[in-house]
């Protein structure tokens, strides 16, 4: 440790030049991951939330919500195994609402329908819950309040023309990147009573089941598969790709901060070749040699990560609320480790050259 420390003192500035590159790595990295989960957050954020294992979907839908229509009778089959307690019915719906009050504003939304006495109704934090009697009544997303909605104010179903009073704010609730608007089934089926079926219908069936009650309900139910919360999430539109192309991006950002550290610390190990020699020569072993070098990767990678989750939180604080960006202390403490782990990894080329050091060889160079 102490050869370390007069080392990084001796050669500030080129310890300096790679902790400014390891600093804006890691904020990158931090910064894209908080990016990915703000819009896994934004996309999906009303399916995460439900207090749900699986969903039951319409036969060949794809995992895909919108595309499942289900009936009162496959209702009836699902709760022949369990009560309704466990199993209630969940209807989505994309659409466009208009504000009443004096901005006239078009807003894209999602209608959640669901039974406000069960399992699926979310936690309002200002106003009050509708209840499953009452009429033209909802619960909206508090980004709504953003757009100029307020609590009684009514918004105009643009497809149907219906009214509906705001009468709570619920949080962090999305789906497919528009806020959520909560309503009970009477009213559901007043907005879909044109449809082609004639008859009330939903998308999904929540339940909250055991895997091995999920697949008998899957086998011995017609006309339906049983899917998780998870395969339900990757079937929401764009949820897959958005997160597939960010953690790519992650990735490629771990395997370059490995390769930057690796080639920097191997040509800093290569230029004092003979320094090794003559401290073997001495008597200092490989083990120490390289625990010095490890005392280096460790230093500067943990104050580069303590600078860098410093600067993405102070970024993040004055990030517009618009912008979907989450920043969960998990998510920085696996970040930071793993980064840890692949400085470590990084290293390990220089630690071997170490190991390999032939003092007589150094010494017979550096004469």
């Amino acid at each position: 440790m102490f050869l370390a420390l007069r080392e990084m003192k001796h050669a500030r500035l080129r310890y300096v030049l790679i902790g400014l590159i390891m600093i804006l790595i890691a904020w990158l990295v931090l910064f894209v991951s908080g990016l990915a989960k703000g819009l896994a957050s934004d996309n999906a954020s009303a399916i995460q939330h439900l207090n749900t294992g699986y969903l039951v979907l319409q036969n060949e839908s794809d995992n895909r919500l919108n595309r499942s229509i289900l009936l009162e009778d496959t209702l009836n089959d699902v709760h022949r195994f369990v009560s309704d307690e466990v199993a209630t019915p969940l209807g989505i719906r994309m659409t466009t609402v208009t504000t009443t009050n004096e901005s006239a504003k078009k807003v894209d939304t999602a209608y959640l329908a669901i039974d406000v006495n069960g399992k699926l109704a979310p936690d309002v934090v200002d106003g009050k819950m509708m209840t499953n009697e009452a009429a033209n009544e909802v619960v909206v997303d508090t980004s709504l309040k953003d757009e100029g909605f307020r609590l009684g104010d009514y918004v105009k179903d643009q497809a149907s023309g219906t009214e509906f009073k705001i009468v709570g704010f619920t949080e962090g609730q999305s789906y497919s990147h528009a806020p959520v608007i909560f309503m009970n089934f009477n009213d559901w089926a007043a907005i879909n009573e044109s449809n082609h079926l004639r008859k009330p219908f939903f998308n999904a069936i929540a339940l909250d089941i055991t895997e091995d009650m999920a697949q008998k309900i899957d086998n011995d139910v017609s006309g339906i598969e049983v899917i998780s919360k998870e395969q339900a999430l990757k079937g929401i539109p764009g949820y897959q790709e958005e997160q597939s192309s960010l953690l790519m991006m992650i990735a490629f950002l771990f395997v370059i901060s490995a390769f930057v550290l690796a080639v920097f610390f191997y040509v800093i190990t290569i230029q004092k070749m003979n320094q090794f020699g003559v401290l073997k020569a001495i008597g200092a072993k490989s083990s120490y040699l390289a625990r010095n070098i490890m005392f280096q990767v460790m230093g500067l990678t943990i104050v580069s990560l303590i600078i860098s989750i410093a600067l993405t939180y102070g970024v993040a604080s004055i990030l517009p609320s618009s912008m979907p960006f989450e920043l969960s202390i998990e998510l920085v403490l696996g970040s930071s480790l793993l980064f840890i782990v692949v400085s470590l990894v990084g290293s390990l080329l220089s630690l071997y050259r170490v190991v390999k050091i032939d003092a007589v060889e150094a010494i017979g160079r550096a004469a």
